[in-house]
């Protein structure tokens, strides 16, 4: 019965959040209206996800915190290359970065997280689905900067999405 009134959570807070954000009013009355849009859509939409993937939310928070938390770290490194880092002494690189991730979703959410990194940026993935190609500013080190990422992004995301 839950499950057929709220098809997707995740959705549903999201639409209230922003819903009250949009209508810049915090009354009963406009939390009440969030709520029903926030029920509706997920309901109304729910056909055409015939083949979600199942989300933990918890660790996809704490990711969101880390990738947070990366961008504003990453800003500054790339203030400081930019500002005196000599043009020779660059290093960029094209990475080749193989994938684990289990669905698209999580693919588009790894490919997302790199380009909202400053200093590297996604620019494709294989047609076979198992290798995203990124640019990177500096990387003296490609294979280093590979498994960091590996690490540091694609293990939490297998976590999100098991």
């Amino acid at each position: 019965m839950m499950r057929r009134l709220l098809p997707h959570p995740g959705l549903t807070a999201l639409l209230v959040v922003m819903w009250m954000v949009m209508v810049n009013d915090l009354t009963v009355g406009t939390l009440f209206l969030g709520l029903v849009v926030g029920v509706a859509v997920p309901i109304f939409t729910a056909p055409w996800w015939p083949g979600r993937p199942k989300v933990r939310f918890l660790p996809a928070l704490a990711y969101a915190g880390l990738v947070l938390w990366d961008i504003v770290v990453a800003n500054f490194q790339v203030a400081a290359i930019i500002l005196f880092k000599p043009n020779r002494d660059l290093r960029p690189a094209w990475l080749t970065i193989p994938l684990e991730l289990p669905s698209p979703e999580a693919i588009t959410v790894f490919a997302g997280t790199i380009s909202l990194t400053p200093g590297t940026v996604s620019a494709d993935v294989s047609a076979c689905g198992k290798y995203l190609l990124v640019h990177a500013l500096h990387a003296p080190d490609p294979a280093a900067e590979i498994a960091k990422v590996k690490a540091r992004y694609e293990a939490r995301l297998k976590e999100i999405f098991p």
